[in-house]
């Protein structure tokens, strides 16, 4: 007993346990190293010498197996997720990514789980905060969102060494019934088509059904992106919704957005940064003869508006050469589906449209995901359910399903597979 109350001299690094002269059992465990480059020693101290023991190796296995919480005052939920969506995923993301974030971190973590210590978070808090947002009538596909945006945010935590395990990583999210995607039929197209002929900005619809590019994608598009001469289109950057401030001091009474002085706060476009992202795209020969069209028709506009045009230069652009907002691009787009006579659908829909037609032709999906601008074989899997008429119309009229060699929207039985075999 007398060899227990004495404190043996030790290794340096190595865990000690001894009995202090408060009648209490001790032990120190180096961890590892603080911030100031000293060694990071915890102590536990313990009534008996069995339960310091259990601390000591409890700690030590900790420490092996790299789960020890970083040394300092603990963080709680909100003070993380506010550094983390402030400070750290800006850096990492693009703006837009930034804004679902902003979402779910101030709309939904914060106020439901901010007050956990981060430490202490459990897989079973996470998960009966999403049992309540099921039960408040959220989609699963909106808390799948948080739920990725929570596991980003803690993996990082985790990874700097502020928390031990992911707890996120462990708790259940509801099931998402992956949506069915519905590309619109070869009529359908043609319908689309031969209305938009007839109207301003006709190519931007070929654009969007025969290349899929997206709407940002599309509005981002400028004259020196296009070698008509060659057949080659280059996607580079990409048009951004607006995101406004007040400018009168939040005196209006209004939202930002609607604020008579308001202020933009993000920039009009931005550049594509991913690798699939940035991509050249083949034009098919109909689409370049719609683009020369299209261009000598915004020509002529440039001379009508005279001084009020504002040469920027874009592909799309208003009567006065300005770019092309996404809220009018998506009102054009819904005019079009009520002037056609085609079904409701959202913009994307096209781009599914052109997806679903290019695998059904049998271009190899690595060529359609360089294409599409995907990075991943899984967003290819998801267009291998397709609409029957789709299916059979392709099989049918493989030559051509919305134009004929040399044709134009507007002949009979065009088709789309001329316009959508990608150029070599």
């Amino acid at each position: 007993m007398a060899d227990d109350k004495k404190r043996t001299r030790r290794a340096n690094g190595e865990s000690s346990i001894y009995l202090g002269k408060d009648g209490k059992w001790h032990g120190r465990v180096t961890v590892g190293v603080r911030d100031d480059g000293k060694p990071d020693r915890r102590h536990v101290e313990r009534k008996t010498r069995t339960e310091v023991v259990r601390a000591v190796r409890e700690l030590e296995r900790e420490r092996d197996a790299k789960t020890i919480r970083k040394a300092g005052r603990p963080w709680t939920v909100k003070t993380w997720l506010t550094h983390w969506v402030e400070s750290i995923a800006p850096l990492a993301v693009n703006e837009n990514t930034m804004v679902g974030y902003g979402v779910a971190v101030r709309k939904h973590l914060i106020p439901a789980l901010g007050a956990h210590r981060l430490d202490k978070l459990k897989p079973e808090h996470i998960e009966h905060f999403y049992g309540r947002m099921k039960i408040d009538g959220r989609k699963a596909g909106t808390i799948h969102q948080i739920h990725r945006t929570f596991r980003t945010a803690l993996n990082e935590a985790v990874r700097r060494g502020h928390l031990g395990r992911n707890p996120v990583q462990l708790a259940k999210a509801p099931r998402v019934s992956e949506e069915e995607v519905e590309p619109y039929t070869v009529e359908e197209v043609q319908r689309l088509l031969r209305t938009a002929d007839c109207r301003r900005n006709s190519a931007r619809w070929a654009v969007a059904l025969a290349l899929g590019l997206r709407q940002g994608e599309a509005l981002g598009l400028k004259w020196a992106d296009v070698d008509l001469e060659r057949g080659v289109l280059m996607v580079r950057r990409s048009r951004r919704r607006p995101r406004y401030a007040h400018g009168c001091s939040d005196s209006c009474g209004k939202k930002a957005g609607y604020c008579p002085q308001r202020q933009r706060t993000n920039p009009e476009t931005a550049d594509t940064k991913s690798r699939a992202g940035r991509r050249a795209v083949g034009l098919p020969a109909q689409l370049v003869d719609l683009l020369r069209t299209h261009q000598t028709k915004q020509q002529a506009e440039r001379v009508v508006a005279g001084d009020d045009w504002s040469e920027e230069g874009w592909l799309f652009a208003t009567l006065t050469g300005r770019g092309t907002s996404p809220r009018t691009d998506y009102d054009d787009w819904k005019e079009l589906l009520s002037a056609a006579k085609v079904r409701d659908g959202r913009l994307h829909d096209a781009r599914h449209t052109a997806a679903t037609v290019l695998l059904i032709l049998g271009v190899s999906e690595r060529a359609v995901m360089g294409l599409m601008g995907w990075s991943t074989t899984a967003m290819a899997a998801r267009y291998q359910h397709m609409v029957d008429s789709v299916r059979s119309d392709v099989a049918r009229q493989v030559d051509g399903l919305i134009w004929k060699p040399g044709g134009g929207p507007g002949d009979d039985d065009d088709g789309l597979a001329g316009a959508l075999v990608p150029a070599n």
